[in-house]
């Protein structure tokens, strides 16, 4: 009777001792990585006038990524919004008026979800579910990415089409209103990360 409850008692503890050295390995295999130096994002627009793009090489991003196991358990991206940049000067500090970079200094994505499948070689498509705030308006979106594992970094591209109006931001109108910004932007992004 006594040699039984000896066993019982041992069970639980030989579970418990597995548990504990898979959990290394788990957390291994889950790399952080973070952005590197060339990685950009652009918003690309339109207006009445002419086509417009304006680009950051400022943006943060930690993740992790275990691809090879077909997963992506977490991603932030940051981008200070007075880091986006076009050639003119007047229309940086215009748009940084109208989504109000003073009030609300960043563009933010937090992934909620990925799915993530194995393409050819070394390439992996991921559909990244999450929150995009913009203007302090945060929204659900859905972006389809492009993952380029090799040289010792991940390579993610892709881009996301988004109206201005449904983040509270008014199209912004230029010169008394002959020149008028369009509602529709893309977001287009290269974003290079390594360990």
């Amino acid at each position: 009777m006594k040699k039984t409850n000896k066993r019982i008692s041992i069970i639980p503890l030989m579970i418990a001792l597995t548990i504990f050295l898979a959990v290394p390995r788990l957390v291994k295999a889950q790399a952080n990585y973070k952005l590197a130096p060339g990685s950009t994002l652009k918003v690309l627009g339109s207006s009445n006038v002419h086509d417009w793009t304006m680009t950051s090489g400022a943006a943060e991003s930690q993740a992790q990524f275990d691809l090879a196991n077909h997963s992506l358990p977490a991603l932030t991206l940051r981008v200070p919004a007075t880091s986006l940049k076009s050639e003119h000067s007047s229309m940086d500090d215009r748009t940084y008026t109208a989504i109000n970079a003073k009030k609300y200094p960043d563009i933010s994505f937090k992934l909620t979800s990925a799915t993530v499948l194995a393409g050819d070689g070394n390439t992996y498509q991921i559909k990244a579910n999450g929150d995009l705030t913009i203007a302090g308006v945060t929204k659900p979106i859905t972006v389809e990415v492009t993952a380029v594992n090799a040289d010792n970094a991940i390579t993610c591209s892709g881009s996301k089409k988004i109206q201005l109006t449904d983040y509270g931001i008014k199209p912004p109108t230029f010169m008394l209103g002959a020149m008028k910004v369009y509602n529709d932007l893309t977001i287009q992004f290269n974003l290079i990360y390594k360990k």
